[in-house]
């Protein structure tokens, strides 16, 4: 008897126990609760004690929307579904609790009987569970108030131990939802007192407060940025992002853009981890400000730390999105690489820096300056970039440094006036050029794998410029196998045209167009398509920039005499099939491919003119004889560059009735008939918009437009008599040329391009 005295004893002081800690866990989370600045953070922290302390599987909190006459799931447990909307009414177990404001503790949730003891018209919605795969079974769901007024649900899902919810279970829910019912209360006072950040997208409906109140506690779950959130997940545009961003810091917003200069003299004391670590980072200094990008601009500590290390007395704060100032800092510093960073360049050239005088002594031994050589090339490679421009100002102004990407010319770094002779000698030497000579422009060649780098080849020049000064201008030549026919972008009509000139065993086929217009990678895919084991191909270049097995290639030296024309009549002996030649720079070349077209050759060449019919009247008046000209011609293909809209962000849109007219008018009304394109409801053309991977651009990469002029039996009786280019023109048409200008409309059409960059590569 004692022994079961004992026994009741000490089973009622653990109960005791277990009352108290009970308690005193339900007293710690409501007074955290009390306590948070961030309702949805501290909500986070504690799930995990909720569950634990109701002995239940999963928790929702719901919000009310009474503009909609809706609850949605603030905060759940369970990732199967994104966000839960109920209407507050019978047709839930939480819409009713909100509905009634009464307590609602149900044994099982699919016991018909039950739910209908409680309301007539109550149901329980089991979609939910088809939708999600979880079985539902108690539920215990309190209205959270303030002030008899109903703000939200708290919803308990699932006892673990028991088989319902007991009614200290009830009471502690209650006990919960009062002071979340306060808190709710505290927060939307103060956001009625306090703007934050993102008022603009409400008011101008770009997205709901529900939503926003959403993607917050979404962000703090996943501890990732609330703006990340709203881009990734509800579709805002890092352009409506900028603008709510704006509006609430009173500053510019920036995005990243790989085409603002690198401000090499503001970074040079600054760290790169220490700038990654602070978010943010300086742009660009003018005459009479520092702009520098941050992601708080209102952080007072930063704009100190900003003021003390810039040491600028007058500093324009910019707002950025945090991704975007790590793009900048990663641009800015090089940190994709494998060479040093900005940062240590500049601060080994600034602890180097004296006299201009001195720095003009410069070796390859000069380690910084041979490592900014190295960085720049580096950085154009890693770009895209076709040519490098460094341009040295006279006096103490700094040398600009321009890279040429898809065609146009973008701002890419500034040097220290003290380096500006020291960078130029130092291409000079990875040239093998005279350092000495300064006075007269030189061409040269950098073989990069030499100088520890990738295996990169540039071509060299150098002019010399205003104050006794030298321009650089690097292009770095393409490498690799050349790209097929039909990738080259050619139209149906002059694909089909192209290959057959190519199948002809003698001839002459010309690729005419400005330099930069891709003329030479054109030959080398029409090499690529008759490159057969049964052809022997010759070509001479200069420089040679696409190898091809198979291929026998030969660099020329005009300097040493080593001509184009030289090099053809040296083919002629060598037993050939095909001759390329890189350009038909004079009358002696011209003649000297004319004659082996006629003598059983094919010859491939190039031609510096801006239309097909205009090559035909710019060779005879070099002098070439007509009717020789005439039987070896068998076509002429006129080529441009244009920039292609980004396929990662590309906008579709239906054009106005006046931009289409306006279109056909500039393709020719009569042919554009003839090409069967009509305006209609369904048409849809594509504008640039802008994303990371263009560089906010809206354009990534370059495509060929065309104009082949077929070498037809009616042309060849008009070169014969030496007609003039306008008839050899509409002769060509009525052949079927299409002409530049049509040729890159129609790919405006096919979505490839937009008008306006047609219009910057097509004169008419």
């Amino acid at each position: 008897m004692a022994l079961q005295y004992a026994e009741k004893g000490s089973a009622d002081v653990r109960e005791l126990k277990a009352q108290l800690a009970y308690r005193q866990a339900l007293q710690e989370i409501t007074n955290e609760i009390n306590a948070a600045e961030e309702l949805d953070a501290i909500l986070i922290d504690l799930k995990d004690r909720i569950l634990t302390l109701f002995k239940s599987d999963r928790i929702t909190i719901y919000v009310a929307d009474k503009g909609k006459n809706e609850i949605f799931s603030r905060f759940k447990v369970g990732t199967e579904l994104s966000e839960i909307r109920l209407p507050i009414d019978t047709a839930s177990i939480a819409g009713y609790a909100a509905l009634s404001g009464a307590t609602v503790n149900i044994y099982d949730a699919y016991d018909e009987q039950e739910i209908k003891a409680l309301h007539p018209d109550l149901e329980f919605d089991k979609s939910w569970d088809e939708k999600t795969g979880f079985r539902t079974t108690q539920i215990l769901a309190v209205p959270i108030k303030f002030e008899r007024q109903t703000l939200g649900v708290l919803q308990l899902i699932n006892r673990k131990e028991e088989n319902n919810f007991t009614r200290e279970d009830e009471n502690s829910a209650q006990e919960i939802a009062k002071i979340l019912g306060i808190a709710f209360q505290n927060q939307q006072r103060l956001a009625r007192r306090h703007p934050t950040k993102f008022d603009y997208l409400i008011r101008e409906g770009v997205l709901t407060q529900d939503e926003l109140e959403k993607a917050v506690a979404q962000a703090r779950e996943r501890k990732t940025d609330v703006e990340r959130m709203l881009s990734a997940n509800y579709g805002v545009s890092k352009d409506n992002i900028g603008a709510a961003l704006s509006e609430f810091y009173k500053c510019r917003f920036v995005k990243f853009d790989d085409t603002i200069p690198i401000p090499g003299e503001l970074l040079h004391n600054l760290k790169e981890k220490y700038l990654r670590t602070n978010f943010w980072v300086p742009l660009e200094k003018t005459t009479d400000r520092v702009a520098v990008l941050m992601d708080d601009p209102n952080h007072l500590t930063k704009r100190d730390m900003v003021q003390t290390l810039l040491k600028s007395a007058q500093i324009e704060y910019c707002v950025g999105l945090k991704e975007d100032i790590v793009k900048f800092i990663n641009y800015f510093f090089g940190t994709a690489d494998t060479t040093e960073s900005m940062d240590d360049i500049m601060a080994q050239l600034q602890a180097e820096e004296s006299t201009e005088e001195q720095i003009e002594e410069v070796s390859e031994s000069d380690s910084a300056i041979a490592q900014l050589a190295n960085k720049i090339i580096n950085d154009a490679y890693n770009r895209r970039v076709s040519d490098i421009h460094l341009e040295p100002y006279p006096g103490r102004k700094p040398m600009e440094i321009r890279f040429r990407i898809d065609g146009i010319c973008n701002n890419y770094q500034t040097v220290p006036y003290h380096f500006k002779r020291a960078l130029v000698s130092r291409i000079k030497i990875m040239s093998d050029l005279d350092i000495a000579e300064r006075r007269l422009p030189q061409d040269g060649k950098i073989q990069f794998k030499k100088f520890g780098g990738r295996d990169i080849e540039l071509r060299v020049a150098t002019l010399p410029t205003q104050g006794g000064l030298e321009d650089v201008v690097m292009r770095i030549l393409t490498s690799g196998e050349p790209m097929p026919l039909d990738a080259m972008g050619f139209i149906e009509r002059n694909e089909k045209i192209f290959n057959k000139l190519m199948q002809f065993p003698y001839g002459i086929v010309l690729v005419v167009g400005p330099t930069g217009s891709g003329k030479t990678t054109t030959l080398h895919s029409a090499l690529r398509s008759i490159n057969t084991p049964e052809r022997k191909i010759w070509t001479a270049e200069d420089p040679v920039e696409i190898t091809q097995a198979g291929l026998r290639q030969v660099q020329v030296h005009p300097k040493i005499g080593f001509t184009f024309a030289r090099a053809m009549r040296a083919f002629l002996r060598a037993d050939p099939d095909v001759i390329m030649v890189g350009e038909m720079r004079d009358k002696e070349t011209c003649e000297i491919g004319i004659e082996a077209s006629l003598t059983g050759h094919l010859v491939l060449s190039t031609l510096h003119t801006n239309s097909a019919p205009e090559t035909i009247t710019r060779l005879l008046d070099m002098g070439m004889d007509p009717f020789n000209f005439a039987d070896a011609l068998l076509g002429i293909l006129a080529q441009r560059l244009a920039r292609t809209l980004c396929k990662n962000c590309k906008e579709a849109y239906h054009p106005k009735e006046d931009e289409f007219q306006a279109l056909a008018r500039e393709y020719g009304e009569e042919d554009f008939e003839k090409a069967g394109i009509g305006y209609s409801k369904d048409l849809t053309l594509y504008r640039a918009k802008g994303c990371g991977r263009c560089g906010d651009t809206g354009y990534r990469g370059r495509m060929g437009i065309h104009e082949l002029l077929d070498g037809t039996d009616e042309i060849k009786s008009m070169i014969q008599h030496e007609k003039p280019v306008e008839e050899i023109r509409a002769q060509a048409k009525k052949d079927g040329l299409i002409t530049l200008k049509q040729d890159g409309i129609l790919k405006v059409f096919d979505g490839k391009t937009d008008i306006r960059q047609v219009r910057q590569v097509c004169i008419k």
